[in-house]
């Protein structure tokens, strides 16, 4: 009886003890929209700092990224900067490209120490806000630490990189045209007196015009490896030219961007993709590209360079900023951006296409906010984060442009387009065919209800990894015309497909496009 009565003492007190620390700590995780309530939320920590500064913080930033040759100089100047303002200073980590996948998901399962991480819809913003690794960003966070963001940041940002109706990142403030397009050797075209390239059907022409004549040079090439799952012209030959929009890259689920009820279907079980098949056979039947380019490993604008390549596809600004490099090192070389699909539909990218989040296990949140703000919209801190330094790594002209320097390389090739603003620096040399097709898609921008739908992959993650598998092996060797017979090659990839289980998660799919359509 006495140990009995002893427990229920012991019992009560820690019953007491427990009440009263949970009523004297605050929560900064609660609704957006709202002010912060004091129930504590799962998977987030309290930050320390409570919005002052009297102590100085390292902030530790996961970066996706190789780092550059001279990263400790450049992040050494911007943390005098980070000091004086804030008394702060940032320790930044990098993920190189070649493994960035398989580490960034085990930082924070393992729960390692750091606070700002880079993400994106691209790189794991949906899977782990909704494991818990990021923390909930509520108004009252916003606002107390993040003064500039707040007043500068569309509030459709806010809405676009919100998952199940709570914000968890702050997104880039810098709206893009996701469409791609091809560069060519401009003066090829002209030596064998080529229609200019501005369909696929003249891109075809094109390049079996000049693998039929040009015995050196692939007319074509591609980097396919590193797990991509598509031929690298499919976003732009069946994606954009048949007005659909891809689900997510690692299943080849899509839906017309004007069907308001949002049903997807196969793409691989399409007549678009048993067109699309022909066309890339007959290009590989040609000699476009290299028989061997599903293993591929050169960085593609090198051989382009180098004069080994005539064409290749990526996004504008990387081909724009291809052109004008080699304007300035090899102006005998003329090169052009091709837009095949000029009179259809562009998608923007929504604003998690880029973009920062706070390590929900984070103990300086507040202080890690104040960093992002000042990284995103004070000049004298983006510059330093995104150029490097001025004289070294890059020419000041004006406010809004830079002439890149020899040092240019040193400080670049890493993922600070978290940061990207209004207050972003254009290479002056950006050729002017580069802004007119982007001021061209900007009149051709479709905006559709699914353009912020977010998939759940939680209940079919087997399905996902068997699914994207089947591409790999089935999908890139039929596209790239290595397969004889296309009918048979087709059928054996729906066959495998089905058996990866693709049914179940086309059904788990189309329940949540639904579900987030009847929300809206």
């Amino acid at each position: 009886m006495q140990n009995k009565k002893i427990f229920m003492l012991l019992f009560a007190l820690v019953f007491v003890l427990a009440t009263v620390l949970s009523a004297c700590g605050g929560n900064n995780n609660a609704g957006n929209n709202t002010k912060a309530s004091n129930a504590p939320t799962e998977g987030t920590t309290e930050p320390t700092t409570n919005g002052g500064t009297s102590e100085e913080l390292v902030i530790k930033m996961l970066l996706l990224g190789g780092k550059p040759i001279d990263s400790d100089t450049v992040f050494g100047e911007l943390n005098k900067k980070l000091k004086t303002k804030i008394n702060a200073t940032v320790q930044p980590e990098f993920l190189d490209w070649s493994d960035w996948i398989q580490k960034y998901p085990l930082k924070f399962a393992a729960n390692e120490d750091f606070d700002i991480a880079y993400t994106a819809n691209w790189a794991f913003y949906n899977d782990q806000a909704l494991k818990g690794g990021f923390l909930e960003l509520t108004d009252e966070l916003l606002q107390k630490n993040m003064p500039l963001t707040w007043k500068t940041m569309p509030s459709v940002a806010w809405e676009q990189s919100k998952v199940n109706g709570k914000q968890y990142m702050v997104p880039n403030n810098k709206p893009e045209v996701i469409d791609k397009a091809v560069i060519i050797r401009e003066d090829l075209r002209k030596k064998y007196n080529l229609d200019p390239v501005n369909s696929p059907e003249s891109f075809a022409k094109y390049v079996i015009t000049i693998a039929a004549n040009e015995k050196s040079i692939n007319a074509y090439n591609a980097k396919p490896g590193d797990g991509w799952k598509w031929h690298e012209l499919d976003q732009i030959l069946l994606e954009q030219n048949n007005e659909w929009n891809l689900v997510d890259a690692n299943f080849p689920f899509a839906y017309k961007l004007d069907d308001v009820t949002g049903k997807v279907f196969n793409v691989y079980d399409t007549p678009e993709f048993k067109e699309l098949l022909k066309y890339y056979k007959d290009l590989a039947d040609n000699n476009v590209w290299s028989k061997n380019i599903v293993n591929n490993k050169n960085d593609i604008w090198q051989d382009m360079k180098a004069g080994k390549t005539a064409s290749y596809a990526h996004n504008l600004g990387t081909l724009s900023s291809n052109l004008a490099e080699m304007r300035r090192e090899k102006p005998e070389v003329e090169l052009a951006i091709a837009d095949l699909t000029p009179d259809k539909k562009k998608i923007a990218a929504i604003s998690t296409q880029n973009g920062f989040a706070i390590h929900a296990t984070s103990k300086k949140a507040e202080r890690a906010l104040m960093v992002i703000d000042l990284l995103q919209n004070d000049k004298e801190i983006h510059d330093l984060f995104m150029y490097g330094i001025a004289g070294t790594h890059y020419e000041a002209v004006g406010d809004d442009k830079f002439n890149a320097t020899t040092g240019t390389a040193n400080f670049m090739g890493f993922s600070n387009w978290g940061a990207n603003s209004p207050l972003n620096r254009k290479d002056a040399s950006y050729p002017a065919e580069g802004d007119a097709i982007e001021a061209a898609w900007q009149q051709k921008v479709y905006n559709f209800d699914l353009e912020t739908f977010v998939f759940d992959d939680t209940k079919v993650k087997n399905e996902v990894a068997n699914v994207g598998n089947v591409m790999i092996r089935y999908a890139i060797p039929l596209e790239y015309g290595l397969i004889k017979d296309l009918d048979k090659g087709q059928a054996d990839l729906i066959k495998q497909l089905k058996a990866a289980g693709i049914d179940k998660l086309q059904t788990e799919l189309q329940s949540q496009i639904e579900a987030f359509l009847a929300s809206k």
